[in-house]
């Protein structure tokens, strides 16, 4: 091997370290979950010692006439993980049981935007759990999302305990009342 041999490889190491260099110390990737899997993945990822993160919603459901509250992964079939790249954890994170593999790009990690996950943390309680954005009071205008009547400029009349909104819109010259879950409306 020659010395032209030897210096082009010392520039193709400098080039890898520039770009592990790049990438902060730690970011936040994106992990695949295998059906059903997202609680035994977080529990393995956090004996291993990486940050997970999953965000939930809270649903209401109906079932056999009752109606239940159950938590929903924000993003179906994904975790968040924050590990080094330098370090070269992010392998062991695609044999952690409950984990298909870490999203990546020409066979590297592929990162989140800086401060994408830290704004949905903020929004998050201590267990996860997304907070809503914003509570609708009585006498206040807002628009319907989804249904028949969506994109519908109505005024809440009242707020029930069963996640419903009761709304007065006008329909045909007359003041018209509807009931309209809590996530079918928006402030108008």
């Amino acid at each position: 091997m020659n010395t032209r041999d030897v210096s082009h490889i010392g520039t193709v190491q400098q080039q890898g370290a520039a770009t592990a260099r790049s990438i902060p110390q730690e970011s936040w990737f994106v992990a695949q979950l295998k059906p059903n899997s997202d609680t035994i993945a977080q529990r393995n990822l956090l004996r291993q010692g990486i940050t997970a993160f999953l965000p939930r919603f809270q649903k209401t459901e109906r079932n056999d006439r009752r109606f239940r509250e159950t938590r929903r992964p924000l993003f179906p079939g994904y975790i968040f993980v924050s590990v080094n790249l330098a370090e070269g954890r992010w392998r062991a994170i695609n044999n952690t049981q409950g984990i298909t593999r870490i999203v990546s790009f020409n066979a590297r990690p592929a990162p989140l935007p800086k401060g994408f996950v830290e704004a949905l943390q903020e929004r998050c309680d201590e267990g996860g759990l997304v907070r809503p954005v914003e509570a609708l009071a009585p006498g206040e205008m807002a628009r319907i999302t989804d249904g028949p009547f969506s994109d519908f400029i109505v005024r809440v009349e009242s707020i029930g305990n069963d996640q419903r909104l009761l709304v007065l819109f006008d329909l045909m010259g007359r003041q018209t009342r509807l009931a309209v879950p809590r996530d079918a409306l928006v402030r108008a």
